[in-house]
């Protein structure tokens, strides 16, 4: 693990006369002014005297605002001694005005940097000084532009069906600007229906907390808009049954109320371009997200309705593997608000003196023992409360013959994870290397091989896209050590837990709020730190292969106990687990334990939801195609409850989360 101040940034250097790096054109091909909402593509072309390759940055902002990153370096194509950037749209609903874009095109091997600046202006919506809403490309979500309120106010808009079925969904507040509008993406809708949308305003009273804070007391009052408007959605794309179908096989009265499942599928079908959407109970679509991208893995949704997505399709990586090189936050509509990829985070974490961060394409062959490189990134980005984010890379690395028993007396490749910390400017703040810990003892062990005889080969299912296992004098089959798939934030401690799927343990890291010094901090599961209170007399009482690990508001940690390694000698089912955990006497006590009828050999989550009942999602299910989504109730004085929802699907789903709207994310 490395801390790094936060004054790191890429350098974005003046062009000096004879710069072999030029900006020849950047132009946005949508004629200025637009409509907010508008998406635009924009277009550059330059030169570069040197070999290249030439990257491209964008970022943008509105009128004096500081400048925000868009994407960040990217390869371009080069054709004919011009360099053009790869399709970059951009739309905003931040606020009318005139925006200034910038790009940077740099060339990473000489260092030398050119920039360019666009200006490009933005309409209002707000039609006639009132509520004005109106669609987007995304024909389950439209767009609500509410006239300008009192800057200290905060304003938020309502919707619910004009047929008075279902509950009013309330967006998240947003700050008042007047004198610009104030803008909203809605979305959880269904198709084909008619919609009544109107919106409230929080009068600022001198002191108050924001809105979410406030009390009864605090002196404020909601005040309905003046006007407000109707809005009907469209039909659902045909593509989108490629999704599968939904049927509720248990539902009853006691489930609780939250309305939307969002599901992360797992594409099984190529050329699939809907790889997300949302449900009702009933299995009815209400949102979804297209992408013509090979692969896109939700792994977590945002406050106020945004999402981080991992995705493949063209990224700056020496080897032109497609897979999972991408890291995006979007909005409803889909629009792209921020994005990073594998190949500018190889350049900036190298530069920072870890050599199993660098590309893979930079590792010369044959590989030596000790050789390593971050090949993807991988199953789960979270956003800190600071704005950060956080995210698990993949780390291939050459270890000695004979390592975890290997017998072909060859080197061994051994993939191992990282956890990365970017600031909101997408730079590298703090990182974690689990080879920097495999020492053993209280930390990792590299010769502890994965219990259930976890491996990778070259194009392995399930496996990372290897690099260095193509090099002479390495053996054809390596370890899949870790295969860390969730990672979450403890805002007790600052501290962060990994779910090491390979390796059947629950890992807490040393952050601590971004100065720790990435010790494991303990190992919990089979031979870790934690004894287990076995109050049910379980043979197998530990998880293992476990997905989704989190601390619920109320301290006890919930996971999916997918059980490989259990099923492998005991029989049995997957299982959902709510564990208390004490860190004195490291003692782990069940407080859920549900045998959820399936085995579930890969994917799935664990949630506690807000009536108490707790939610599993078995991602999928060896042999068929089937999915289940499945809420319990807990019964008084036993571990196990009762079934009061089960969701069935026809596609594998990575994680599902249960929402009351698309604007208020689960805590794990």
């Amino acid at each position: 693990m490395k801390s790094i101040a936060r004054l790191f940034t890429a350098a974005l250097s003046c062009l000096p006369l004879g710069a072999a790096v030029t900006i020849t054109g950047f132009s946005a091909l949508q004629p200025s002014p637009a409509p907010l909402g508008t998406s635009i593509t924009l277009s550059v072309t330059a030169t570069d005297t040197n070999p290249g390759p030439l990257t491209f940055q964008f970022s943008t902002a509105l009128a004096q605002r500081p400048q925000s990153i868009l994407r960040d370096f990217n390869i371009g194509a080069l054709a004919n001694g011009v360099w053009t950037n790869q399709p970059v749209s951009w739309s905003t609903i931040e606020g009318e005005g005139q925006y200034t874009i910038q790009v940077v095109a740099k060339d990473f091997v000489s260092g030398e940097t050119a920039t360019a600046n666009l200006s490009y202006t933005f309409t209002s919506l707000v039609t006639s000084g009132g509520l004005t809403v109106v669609p987007t490309t995304n024909s389950l979500v439209a767009l609500a532009a509410v006239p300008p309120c009192p800057v200290g106010d905060w304003v938020r808009v309502l919707f619910n069906q004009t047929s008075g079925q279902g509950a009013v969904t309330q967006t998240s507040y947003q700050p008042c600007q007047a004198p610009l509008s104030s803008n909203f993406y809605l979305g959880g809708m269904y198709a084909n229906t008619t919609y009544n949308v109107g919106y409230e305003i929080e009068r600022f009273v001198a002191g108050s907390p924001e809105p979410w804070l406030r009390t009864a007391t605090s002196g404020t009052r909601t005040v309905a808009g003046p006007s407000t408007a109707t809005f009907t959605t469209g039909s659902i794309p045909p593509g989108l049954s490629v999704l599968g179908t939904y049927s509720p096989l248990t539902l009853t009265s006691q489930a609780d109320q939250s309305n939307i499942f969002l599901h992360s599928y797992i594409p099984t079908v190529a050329g699939s371009e809907y790889q997300i959407s949302a449900t009702d109970r009933n299995g009815a679509p209400i949102w979804f997200y297209a992408s013509t991208d090979n692969f896109t893995l939700l792994t977590r949704p945002l406050a106020a309705g945004y999402f981080f997505l991992l995705q493949s399709g063209p990224s700056w990586y020496e080897n032109s593997f497609p897979f999972n090189q991408s890291l995006r936050q979007i909005d409803l509509t889909g629009n792209i608000v921020k994005e990073t990829n594998l190949g500018v985070l190889n350049q900036k974490l190298a530069a920072l003196g870890d050599p199993d961060l660098q590309s893979c394409g930079s590792v010369p062959f044959p590989a030596a023992v000790g050789s390593g490189c971050l090949v993807q990134l991988s199953h789960d980005c979270i956003l800190l409360p600071n704005g950060d984010w956080a995210f698990i890379g993949s780390i291939e690395k050459i270890a000695p013959p004979g390592t975890q028993g290997d017998k072909t007396g060859l080197n061994f490749d051994v993939v191992g994870d990282a956890i990365i910390v970017l600031d909101t400017n997408l730079n590298p703040v703090w990182y974690w290397d689990a080879f920097q810990h495999d020492g053993g003892g209280t930390q990792l062990d590299i010769n502890r091989a994965p219990p259930a005889g976890d491996v990778c080969s070259l194009g392995a299912a399930g496996c990372p896209p290897m690099v260095l296992i193509n090099s002479p004098g390495v053996a054809p089959v390596g370890s899949d050590w870790m295969h860390s798939n969730s990672l979450f934030y403890n805002k007790a401690d600052g501290n962060f837990i990994l779910s090491v799927r390979a390796q059947d343990w629950v890992l807490k890291i040393n952050y601590s709020y971004g100065v720790g010094d990435g010790t494991i901090l303990w190992r919990m599961g089979l031979d870790g730190d934690f004894t287990f209170n076995n109050i049910a007399n379980d043979p197998y009482p530990w998880f293992s292969h476990q997905h989704d690990v989190g601390v619920e508001n109320n301290g006890v940690m919930t996971l999916f106990d997918n059980g490989n390694t259990r099923i492998y000698t005991y029989g049995g089912n997957s299982r959902g687990m709510a564990l208390d955990f004490d860190e004195t006497t490291m003692q782990v006590t069940p407080v859920f334990v549900q045998d959820i009828g399936y085995f579930a050999s890969a994917l799935g989550t664990a949630q506690l939801l807000d009536n108490g009942d707790y939610f599993f999602l078995a991602g999928v299910i060896p042999g068929t195609v089937n999915t289940y989504s499945l809420e319990y109730t807990p019964t008084t004085g036993a571990l196990t409850g009762t079934e009061v929802l089960d969701l069935q699907g026809d596609v594998a789903i990575y994680r599902c989360f249960r929402m009351f709207d698309l604007y208020s994310p689960p805590p794990t």
